[in-house]
């Protein structure tokens, strides 16, 4: 009896420890010297789980593991990390950090310290930015900043980022914020051209609007959260505002030479238990089916075949130099990153120029910041949308293990088969990209200083996506093959004017800011598709679709058009127009027809905005914060 008792007893205390390491529920107050503290960010240290303070100073945190550390931080005040073991209730009182007061953060059109904020705003810099592989830039601040979720749309190197500050705002639009760089507002849209595989895999993911950037550029990087920080941004900054800001050569006394290099493995997570050979056809025989009929002599892991380890590698190369009047930085980045699904591969080059010259006793103060890139994408054929028929991880998860790995293997049905799918499926896209601003400062009086700033942002894009007519299975593919080509540019100017006034009175402080700014954003471009090639290599149809649409356009005389199209029996191609006048005209073949079947149609827009925007900011005895912040645009769109 008592040795069953004891049993129990190691039973029940096995159980209470294994809770303790468990998820659990941490609630608690946070509090100053003088009370609770509202607002203040409590974190699971190595995380993105966290929450904020309530008005009373109370938060609950849930899904903390018994192990962890939460991270208790407010602006103004040193960050406190208390370990939890065990603990479901944890106060702390945070301790004034006078230094973290005189921080300066980045703000629209300016900067301010941290206790002259009135808005919401939270800033990482350089020193505080997440370690290890990193791909993008919004990995540099995942997990920083309470009320910032930052998530990756899939696990494919360079997939699209869903940023949501302080929650979603819209059901069915883009909740992503606006982001500026180094004073210049992004064009907001996807900037790589789409790639499509309809019929099979659906469309592509799109891609990150941050690609281009080298997060070893990026110096500091600045959330504007609530309407006070954002409303000089007007309706753009509706979602919140991410303002980056990249390194300068302040720092290279002398001339500094700086190079890091590192190497990434990733591994496949998690894989399912699959049937093996044996028990898959012991499975057929026991639910009355004929094995015999279900057995075609392989022993395949499918998830083995279309997953794999990968490697990856990051190198960059930096030269920065102060030389008294002026500063310079130049950098050069290399990054190749495999995923961990066959044929999935991000690879992004860099070039970056920061130059400041102070010249007219330092009162006149030139600038020029560039980075130009080229990002190349290769996409395995991946869809949430993929329908019945599924993606690639789909048909693994559910194909015959007995069936061979090899592209050319047929079962006769009608299901997709993953070796062949994969085989013949290619979905590339290449973006060259270059962003770069002017500026010129100059200070008339102490008090009252002048800025003029010009940018540039232009992207150019395009991708082939074919299946081959070898691909087993699919309607009107198998034997034709399908191939589609687009083309995608944008191009964004940016001009911006402000007039900035700051005064120190005896015991109170005014500063003002006016401003105008123009913008104009043109999109234009060519979406295309073929059917009918006269080869099965996916590099040769992605070449011969290409070929086939430039020559055909260049038949096409007598101004600008719309479409142009050519069916298998077509003795002509037909060409669409809207200008003048709406019409069709019919053009001889005088090009190479590498395609039975082609359509392609143009597309090429341009909007306008231009802005009024003005704010002041007065403190006294740096005590009393007032903002006021005013916006007007007008918009071509309107």
């Amino acid at each position: 009896m008592k040795i069953t008792l004891l049993k129990s007893l190691l039973l029940l205390a096995s159980f209470v420890c294994f809770g303790a390491v468990q998820a659990q529920t941490v609630t608690g107050t946070v509090s100053d010297s003088n009370g609770p503290l509202p607002g203040a960010s409590v974190v699971v240290k190595g995380t993105t789980n966290g929450t904020q303070t309530d008005f009373d100073g109370n938060y609950t945190l849930n899904d903390v593991a018994g192990d962890a550390t939460l991270v208790f931080s407010y602006i103004g005040f040193a960050s406190q990390e208390v370990a939890v073991n065990g603990q479901s209730t944890i106060n702390v009182t945070l301790q004034e950090d006078a230094t973290a007061l005189d921080e300066v953060v980045i703000i629209g059109y300016g900067q301010t310290t941290v206790k002259d904020a009135t808005g919401s705003v939270a800033a990482v810099t350089a020193e505080d930015f997440n370690g290890g592989v990193i791909a993008s830039p919004e990995q540099l601040i995942q997990g920083k900043t309470a009320g910032v979720n930052i998530q990756q749309t899939s696990g494919e190197p360079g997939a699209g980022i869903q940023v949501n500050i302080r929650g979603s705002n819209s059901v069915r639009a883009n909740n992503n914020p606006l982001f500026v760089v180094d004073g210049v507002p992004l064009f907001g849209e996807n900037t790589d051209a789409q790639g499509t595989t309809s019929g099979a895999a659906g469309n592509a993911d799109v891609g990150n609007p941050l690609n281009f950037l080298n997060p070893s550029d990026i110096e500091s990087i600045s959330v504007l959260k609530d309407a006070s920080a954002t409303a000089i941004y007007g309706s753009r900054g509706a979602n919140g505002v991410v303002i980056i800001t990249t390194k300068s050569g302040r720092g290279g006394q002398g001339g500094t030479w700086e190079f890091s290099s590192n190497l990434g493995i990733s591994t496949p997570r998690k894989t399912f238990d699959l049937l093996d050979r044996d028990e898959y056809l012991s499975a057929v025989t026991q639910f009355g089916g004929n094995a015999s009929a279900n057995d075609f002599g392989g022993n395949t892991d499918w998830q083995e075949a279309v997953l794999r380890t990968a490697a990856s590698t990051n190198n960059n190369l930096a030269y920065s130099q102060n030389y008294g009047s002026g500063n310079i930085r130049a950098t050069l980045g290399y990054q190749k990153q495999f995923g961990v699904v066959e044929k999935s591969e991000f690879e992004r080059i860099t070039g970056r120029v920061n130059w400041s010259q102070r010249l007219l006793d330092d009162n006149l103060i030139l600038g020029v910041q560039a980075t130009v890139s080229r990002v190349n994408r290769d996409q395995p054929p991946i869809d949430a949308g993929a329908g019945f028929r599924g993606d690639i991880l789909g048909a693994a998860y559910s194909a015959n293990p007995t069936w061979e790995n090899r592209a050319t293997f047929d079962d006769g049905g009608t299901q997709v088969l993953p070796a062949n799918y994969l085989a013949n499926t290619q979905n590339k896209t290449n973006t060259n990209r270059f962003l770069g601003n002017i500026s010129a400062e100059y200070k008339f009086t102490p008090e009252l200083s002048a800025k003029v700033v010009y940018g540039y942002d232009r992207s150019k894009s395009d991708n082939a996506s074919v299946l081959s007519g070898n691909l087993f299975n699919f309607n009107r593919i198998e034997g034709i093959g399908l191939g589609t080509f687009r083309t995608l540019e944008r191009i964004n100017n940016t001009l911006t004017g402000t007039l900035n006034f700051n005064k120190e009175f005896e015991n109170s402080n005014i500063d003002v800011t006016v401003g105008y700014e123009y913008q104009d954003f043109r999109t234009f471009g060519r979406n295309s598709e073929g059917r009918g090639f006269g080869t099965a290599d996916l590099n040769g149809m992605s070449s011969d679709i290409i070929a086939t649409l430039k020559d055909a356009a260049g038949t096409i005389t007598g101004g600008s058009y719309q479409q142009y199209y050519y069916d298998i029996d077509d003795p002509t191609m037909t060409v669409n127009r809207l200008f003048p006048d709406a019409s069709s005209e019919q053009f001889a073949y005088r090009f190479s027809r590498e395609i039975t079947a082609l359509w392609g149609d143009t597309f090429d827009n341009t909007d306008e905005l231009q802005s009024f925007f003005g704010r002041v900011n007065y403190s006294i005895a740096n005590k009393y914060l007032f903002t006021a912040t005013m916006r007007a645009d007008g918009s071509s769109r309107f």
